[in-house]
């Protein structure tokens, strides 16, 4: 039996997941790292730390038997060397938190400063500014995104200019930069690779999608130097060996890379142009395959690089909320008003309704389709009547509605006469919208996908597979190894657990209109 290992590095831990060539989970790990908020709005990530925790997370995976699923975390096992394992068995694929941007010494290997995370707004200035100088449209045009701080090219402009020597540094050519995968795959070679895939490229507002190549303007705009700039490559290639720090005695294949978002919508088996999938993580992402084609997006969406496989590039339109998953451990952690997220669902049915409480989760401003970085948080409509159930009901209900906003723009976007819009490629969803593929830990809730179904009044579909990014990781590697030829091979591979079907109630669209009014007393 051969066996791939998919890293999924998240914003809030890393997770190794042992595939067998079925697709099967056979073990699973995971292992949490620090989040650092050392000023507003700012957030932080120890990049050596998530390295450390990754090789921590394969060894705890590879000591759980094979034939067995298990949830194992660090402190349950311990741990040892593999010198006996068959290196010729196993390969590594790697999925990732988008944007979140590293910076470090190519001599020494240490990180300049800790990484920006993509919630991370210090570079929210410096956007306003190009916005006002117009430079929106170019930026648009050629890198699919619109001017905003959750991308990568702000965070480390800022780096760069605000960490001792770095410029100088830079314009020696002794830096590098790249997204998580990009460090952990240098990290795992041994600084032999410095590679990233054509999905993370996509999101870091430096990357030509029509030329897939870093661009010199969006380089010069940011001024960084092209010299720090990863190889871009498609994800389905091989991008090195490792014995991930002596794990395996001889070296295995790092096949397969492609950030988080994008591995759910193959793991989703979004393959046709029309297809999409909505991903409940820390944050969230609707994503839709819109084909070969890297079409102008709606206002409020980007188009990045869906994936690239056999040669050929897919296309997407996404939209990006900030908290949804986050909204919960931010309900257990600092409110604690719940001791797990897996509590909240009997908390929140024991109410009938939210009793007038909504809560806007923009604990780092609101995503798409806001986009606005400098609002707050907020908890509305509370009353001497509000009990702790109807706050923990508002805050599962604010995915729903932060969802219900983005299938919306894509679903239906009119022109200013009140038409429909004149690029069909705004209705590419609509015209296909037959079912949400689902996933992550929220799924998991039976009240919020119910309710996510009511508000679309689409069927949501719920995969046997939690971890979807992760699944495209791992299938990615095996068209890379030539496990699998064709998207037709895996298809079947999809094992659908659970599907809610909408029912039609009044009071979902009496409770959307409430959430957005309550949106709209915080936006400018």
């Amino acid at each position: 039996m051969n066996y791939i290992i998919a890293i999924d590095q998240s914003t809030s831990a890393t997770k190794a997941l042992l595939f067998d060539e079925q697709c099967r989970v056979v073990a699973r790990s995971s292992v949490d790292h620090n989040q650092y908020y050392p000023q507003s709005g700012w957030v932080e990530h120890d990049a050596e730390e998530i390295y450390h925790n990754m090789v921590e997370a394969i060894r705890i995976v590879l000591n759980v038997k094979s034939s067995e699923l298990r949830d194992i975390t660090q402190t349950q096992t311990k741990v040892s060397q593999h010198s006996t394992l068959n290196s010729q068995q196993y390969s590594l694929s790697i999925t990732n938190q988008r944007e979140t941007a590293v910076v470090w010494n190519r001599k020494t290997g240490k990180p300049i400063a800790r990484a920006v995370v993509w919630q991370d707004t210090r570079g929210a200035a410096l956007c306003r500014q190009l916005l006002a100088d117009g430079i929106g449209p170019t930026v648009m045009a050629k890198s699919g995104l619109l001017i905003d701080p959750n991308f990568s090219a702000s965070g480390i402009k800022w780096l760069l200019d605000n960490t001792p020597s770095a410029r100088e540094m830079a314009s020696k050519g002794e830096l590098l930069m790249g997204t998580i995968d990009t460090w952990l795959i240098w990290k795992l070679t041994g600084g032999r690779v410095h590679a990233t895939d054509t999905t993370n490229a996509s999101r870091t507002m430096l990357f030509n999608i029509h030329t897939m190549r870093w661009d010199d303007d969006l380089l010069a705009l940011f001024d960084i130097p092209r010299s720090m700039m990863p190889e871009v490559k498609a994800c389905d290639e091989i991008y090195g060996e490792t014995t991930v720090e002596g794990l395996f005695p001889e070296p295995i294949a790092i096949a397969g890379v492609l950030g988080d978002s994008h591995g759910a919508l193959v793991g989703q088996m979004c393959f046709d142009k029309g297809s999409g999938k909505v991903t409940y993580g820390t944050g969230s992402s609707v994503m839709v395959n819109i084909g070969h084609e890297p079409l102008t997006p709606p206002e409020g969406l980007v188009t990045s690089v869906g994936f690239s496989a056999f040669g050929k590039t897919w296309y997407s339109f996404e939209g990006n909320i900030y908290s949804t998953g986050a909204t919960l451990k931010w309900m257990c952690d600092q409110l604690q008003l719940v001791g797990k997220p897996q509590e909240m669902e009997a908390i929140a049915t024991s109410v009938p309704d939210n009793g007038g409480v909504y809560i806007v989760p923009a604990f780092s401003g609101l995503g798409a389709p806001w986009w606005q970085n400098d609002v707050k948080g907020a908890i509305v409509g509370l009353t001497f009547a509000t009990t702790k159930a109807h706050v923990v009901r508002a805050a599962l209900e604010s995915i729903a509605f932060q969802i219900k906003d983005l299938v919306d723009v894509m679903t239906c976007i009119p022109s200013p006469d009140g038409t429909a819009a004149a690029n069909s490629s705004f209705f590419i969803l609509h015209s296909s919208l037959k079912e949400l593929c689902a996933d992550g830990g929220p799924t998991k809730n039976r009240f919020l996908m119910q309710l996510q179904a009511d508000l679309l009044g689409t069927p949501v579909v719920c995969t046997e597979v939690d971890d979807a990014s992760a699944l495209g990781a791992a299938l990615m590697n095996g068209f890379a190894r030539g496990v699998w030829k064709s998207f037709d091979e895996v298809i079947p591979l999809r094992k659908v657990t659970e599907v809610y079907q909408p029912d039609s109630q009044p009071l979902t669209s009496h409770l959307y209109e409430d959430w957005r009014n309550a949106v709209k007393q915080l936006i400018k």
